[in-house]
């Protein structure tokens, strides 16, 4: 299994957790399970321009840079990432507010659409026959 593979599989386990942690109604750890899976689908998507990052606030630069600026993928997901990593900062540290589990809801669906528009994306930059 390739690094791009295991990270799609990060992200689909990461994902499947949000949507359990919301039937639980635990806004804060949903919305922090769902912005991981749309972390997983960006660090798969700048492996296919052999980009890696350390840190997430790179990932999340480089994936605007490389796929929303020029429109490769819609711009929209550079900003659900930015969002998203806001709203798992105040549901992870954030003491005095919490996560919604409107708002977690809210991520878990950008995280459904993100993987939607990642996996052709995905497929055919794996795919044998294609040269990236």
């Amino acid at each position: 299994m390739s690094e791009q593979e295991m990270l799609l599989q990060k992200a689909l386990e990461n994902l499947k957790a949000a949507r359990l942690l919301l039937r639980e109604e635990l806004g804060n750890i949903a919305a922090s399970r769902a912005y991981y899976a749309m972390f997983y689908i960006a660090e798969a998507l700048l492996l296919t321009r052999n980009l890696v990052f350390s840190s997430h606030s790179a990932v999340i630069a480089a994936y605007g840079k490389e796929f929303a600026r020029n429109k490769e993928l819609d711009p929209k997901f550079h900003r659900y990432l930015i969002t998203s990593q806001d709203i798992r900062q105040t549901g992870d540290y954030g003491v005095e507010s919490n996560v919604s589990v409107e708002e977690a809801g809210q991520v878990i669906n950008w995280a459904e659409e993100f993987l939607s528009a990642a996996e052709p994306f995905l497929s055919k930059s794996t795919s044998p026959s294609e040269t990236t």
